[in-house]
């Protein structure tokens, strides 16, 4: 009778064990998965090339290269996140960065953040690097224009349904003189049903 009952309670103690422990499935990167439907990889992807191909294919850039007879410089600004949900603004600019220089049409230069550090950098070649390896201070490529917006959301909840709304304003200003040359918007909606939805 023992041995029974210490049976089955082996049995039950294994099963709550493995209902417990966390299971794990790599899945390939470019893998669409999209479990809450909040902002996820995908859509900072689907957005980022879709709006660097809409601002590239616009008469600003022909206008500039017959005009200053080469590719425009730019650098991508403050993405601001005005949604109800915590997005990483930083993985979406790298998106478009990583669009904006593949793209092969534009030139592109170092954030705020990057050129402090190699401005240090030169710096430090300045007091310690030999002459010929060094390089000098005031060689920088300005940018010619600078493309910056924001992502804004509207949630719409009704029983278990959920509509989750993404609207992406991007805007590509002239540093020259503050012209807007470009003004791109793309929306992305979701329907969502969860028996437990998260605002």
């Amino acid at each position: 009778m023992k041995i029974k009952i210490n049976f089955w309670l082996v049995v039950f103690a294994t099963l709550v064990i493995s209902a417990c422990s966390t299971s794990v499935e790599r899945l390939d990167a470019d893998q669409q998965v999209d479990l809450s439907g909040a902002w996820n990889d995908t859509d900072s992807q689907v957005v980022a090339k879709g709006m660097v191909k809409d601002s590239l294919s616009h008469t600003w850039l022909p206008r500039f290269l017959k005009k200053e007879g080469k590719e425009p410089t730019i650098i991508v600004g403050q993405i601001k996140n005005l949604s109800h949900e915590h997005i990483n603004t930083n993985t979406f600019i790298a998106n478009i960065e990583r669009e904006l220089i593949n793209s092969g049409e534009v030139q592109f230069v170092a954030s705020a953040n990057a050129r402090d550090e190699i401005r240090l950098e030169r710096d430090d070649q300045a007091a310690n690097a030999t002459a010929e390896t060094r390089n000098e201070m005031g060689q920088e490529y300005g940018a010619d224009f600078m493309m910056q917006g924001q992502i804004n959301t509207i949630i719409d909840t009704a029983d278990s349904a959920q509509v989750r709304f993404y609207q992406v304003n991007l805007e590509l200003l002239s540093m020259k003189d503050n012209r807007k040359v470009w003004i791109g918007e793309m929306k992305i909606k979701k329907l969502v049903k969860n028996g437990k939805l998260r605002q």
